[in-house]
């Protein structure tokens, strides 16, 4: 079995991804040799560490040459053919693997179709969707639910593909390793567009080293339920959160923001694909990798979701998608000023709001977590454009990503023990139900254009004034109001919500 990179490594791996400027370094050769440069310059490393690390560099900028069709061809050794990568063929993989497709099936076409179009994309030999047989699984335990699905852990026997061997034209497999199990419902009955997702996440998560590794699909022997096999992360971040939350330094803090919005800006770029879903629970963290990866990117939701309702997590979804929209890039840019928000405070937005019919109304009419003080102005005025109510408002994906970076660049003369920590109320944070942070179905009516709050009712919002809302009828004449006159009327549903009172009503 391969050995595993130890944590050192991975580090100055990671931290070279993190110091190379796009901007400056713009194409995958000169970040490919800025990177290289780091590491060889790393003090901290030992020799041996630092060709550990250069070997692995070497694979990814493979894997990046592969997959923008950039680069100096070269002629395979064993095929003949003309290939991209240096430290493996391509192309062998893709035929070593084809070869293979009699050798297994999961009883189902359009499934072993999926596996087999993504097989013929593999990029590294690291990287390769399977069907996996159940019987390749054992010590299978049930670990939480998340949203519509159950989640389990289990050990692969055999492993996944980890070396291509040139000598032998073979993909040889990394041995035992621990995996994470997530059920899929109704996939027997799901729509064209759900096996779409899958091809997309499956593909997807096997590009980019920002997305939760997904191994390929099983098929649950005693109720036929299929299951995405996936990379075992440490934690996710709500937890992480709730045990650190005293703990985390604003160096950590940006760092969990970089990771995710760069994860977000390169699936969006190079692949137009957006997470729809994005909360602290399926932010997920590698302890050995000292990385933030975020996972359940397309399947979010059951397969046979209703036309008409939203899936998520109430507190991150965008009021624009609450209010019946679609999910676009800018709703994704919304989530992440909510997970702004809830990294720098140490708990869930809205904590003390049930996820109902109400609290939508609230976010519809601008209510956003109440903000400390001591959060820096500069992170501030970020997460506040991020949540903005008008999507064409938020910052586009690589402006986020670049701005982040920016003040992470900052140095804040802060005291580590007081400022640069924020203290968290511990009732309202360690005591939360999980119940109430997972994703569910929602079907709200139609309800009001999305607008941000007057300063006034704002602060009676975060003050945790109750806006109590009713309706009345009103004629056809009345449908058009100005804008003016919708700061207190708004059309939903062929009724027009007032607000009639306001009292104080802590939830």
């Amino acid at each position: 079995m391969p050995a595993i990179r130890d944590k050192v490594v991975n580090a100055a791996i990671n931290q070279s991804f993190e110091l190379t400027n796009e901007d400056i370094y713009d194409d995958i050769h000169k970040r490919h040799a800025f990177r290289m440069k780091t590491i060889r310059e790393n003090t901290s490393l030992t020799e041996h560490q630092k060709d550990e690390a250069i070997k692995e560099l070497i694979q990814i900028y493979d894997s990046d040459k592969i997959l923008f069709k950039e680069g100096t061809k070269r002629n395979c050794e064993n095929c003949n053919e003309k290939c991209l990568a240096t430290s493996y063929c391509e192309l062998c993989i893709c035929n070593f693997l084809k070869e293979n497709f009699s050798n297994w099936t999961s009883g189902k076409k359009i499934i072993d179709n999926l596996i087999r179009k993504c097989q013929l994309e593999t990029l590294k030999p690291d990287m390769v969707i399977e069907w996996i047989p159940y019987e390749n699984l054992q010590n299978i335990k049930y670990l939480t639910k998340g949203g519509c699905s159950e989640i389990y852990t289990a050990d692969w026997i055999d492993g996944k593909y980890n070396e291509w061997d040139s000598k032998e034209r073979i993909l040889k497999r990394f041995g035992k390793q621990e995996v994470v199990l997530k059920r899929l419902e109704n996939v027997e009955h799901a729509k064209r567009s759900w096996f779409e997702e899958a091809n997309s996440h499956l593909s997807i998560s096997n590009k980019w080293m920002n997305i939760v590794q997904c191994y390929g699909l099983t098929q649950d022997s005693r109720d036929g339920n299929y299951m995405l096999v996936m990379s075992r992360m440490d934690t996710d971040l709500r937890e992480y959160l709730q045990k650190n939350h005293n703990k985390i330094t604003w160096k950590d803090k940006l760092k969990i923001i970089i990771n995710v919005s760069t994860a977000l800006h390169k699936i969006y770029d190079n692949e137009k694909a957006i997470h729809r879903d994005l909360h602290s629970g399926n932010v997920l963290y590698s302890e050995e990798e000292h990385y933030w990866y975020i996972s359940d990117l397309g399947f979010c939701g059951p397969a046979n979701k209703p036309l008409e309702s939203i899936y998520g997590n109430l507190p991150y979804i965008a009021p624009e998608v609450i209010a019946g929209n679609k999910h676009t890039i800018e709703s994704d840019i919304y989530s992440i000023g909510m997970l702004m928000w809830e990294i720098a405070s140490g708990q869930p937005p809205f904590s003390n709001y049930k996820h109902n019919y109400y609290l939508a109304m609230n976010i519809i009419y601008g209510l956003r977590p109440k903000i400390d003080p001591k959060i820096p102005l500069k992170y501030v005025e970020l997460m506040k454009k991020c949540w903005n109510a008008n999507p064409s408002e938020r910052p586009k994906i690589d402006t986020l990503v670049n701005e982040i970076k920016e003040i992470n660049k900052l140095e804040y003369n802060v005291n580590e023990s007081s400022s640069n920590y924020l203290k968290v109320n511990e009732n309202s944070s360690l005591k939360i139900t999980s119940r109430l942070f997972t994703s569910k179905l929602h079907n709200f009516r139609k309800l009001p254009n999305p607008r941000n709050a007057t300063e006034d009712l704002r602060n009676k919002l975060e003050d945790g004034i109750r806006i109590k809302y009713s309706t009345e009828s009103y004629d056809d004449d009345n449908a058009n109001l100005h804008p003016e006159d919708q700061d207190e009327l708004e059309i939903s549903d062929g009724k027009i919500f007032k607000i009639i009172s306001i009292h104080y009503c802590f939830i």
